[in-house]
């Protein structure tokens, strides 16, 4: 119920910004879809440019410091601070949180012997992704959008999701693709693990064969990276995109449908889409370490 007044709030925070243009004109006289695509342009908070690399802080770096920071505290209070001898409910939840990192991600993908070393990187995986998410579907204060209140310029509550941005399920994805490899020569050696991806066929197919597997590799980087950017990206677009028919329209009628369909969809995304992406995001990078520890050929 708190999730679902937040939201409102925000919607009545976000309605004022996107009803007018940046120089306080009316709406009509902007592109009223604009402000669906510039919820995911990235503008420069504190640039940082290295030659061609571009590490400037804007809204997905601060949700992604602010996500590490709540991923860390999680693990503290749950799963470190001890409060007397009986379990508590938060000792219960950390708990359930370690078993399903554990069962359910790392002992499914990893061979026995890779646990010990792997478990804390899929854990860590899992719960950061998840904080991620979750925080990209509460109201939060770092926006580029302004509002004045009392003649003082405050940031919108906004709603954004750092894995809703390509380049941030890419760095992801890119560890999980990076430690596979090294993993794999580690344990096998170079020769054996690369000699792994190729099937026994005769040797006539191998051309063909070979650049299908590098290729398959490859898909599993794209894969990674992609699932969680759509599906994070849709959630975010369709609870916009509801929204934003009431000013597109400039129908306040519309709301009676809008709102709860934007709140179905919220809800929706909160209780399942957020914990089922961060957990498959989490087994998959668990499963392409195992394989290549463990090749099947």
């Amino acid at each position: 119920m708190k999730r679902l007044v937040l939201l409102f709030v925000a919607f009545a925070l976000l309605l004022p910004s996107v009803a007018l243009g940046q120089d306080g004109t009316p709406a009509e006289e902007e592109d009223k879809g604009a402000f669906i695509s510039e919820e995911w342009t990235l503008h420069e908070w504190v640039p940082i440019h290295l030659g061609p690399l571009d590490l400037s802080i804007n809204k997905a770096v601060a949700y992604l410091l602010l996500g590490a920071l709540c991923s860390c505290l999680i693990g503290i209070l749950l799963m470190r601070v001890k409060v007397g001898r009986e379990p508590t409910k938060r000792q219960a939840l950390g708990e359930t949180i370690y078993e399903v990192a554990q069962v359910q991600v790392a002992e499914q993908g990893l061979p026995t012997k890779a646990i010990g070393r792997w478990f804390p990187y899929v854990a860590t995986l899992m719960i950061f992704i998840w904080t991620v998410n979750i925080l990209g579907f509460i109201p939060l204060p770092l926006s580029d959008e302004k509002v004045t209140i009392a003649g003082v310029e405050l940031p919108t509550l906004a709603i954004f999701a750092a894995t809703s941005t390509l380049s941030v399920t890419l760095a992801l994805a890119l560890m999980t693709f990076v430690f596979t490899h090294i993993e794999g020569v580690r344990a096998n050696g170079p020769v054996r693990y690369f000699k792994s991806w190729i099937p026994e066929v005769p040797k006539a197919m191998l051309p063909l064969i070979v650049p299908l597997e590098v290729l398959g590799q490859l898909m599993r980087l794209i894969s990674l990276s992609v699932r969680l950017y759509a599906n994070m990206l849709a959630g975010h677009m369709l609870i916009l995109t509801f929204i934003g028919l009431i000013i597109v329209l400039e129908n306040v009628l519309l709301a009676i449908v809008a709102v709860p369909a934007a709140t179905l969809f919220y809800l929706f995304e909160v209780i399942i889409v957020v914990s089922i992406q961060a957990y498959i995001f989490a087994a998959l990078s668990a499963i392409y370490i195992g394989s290549a520890i463990e090749p099947e050929h």
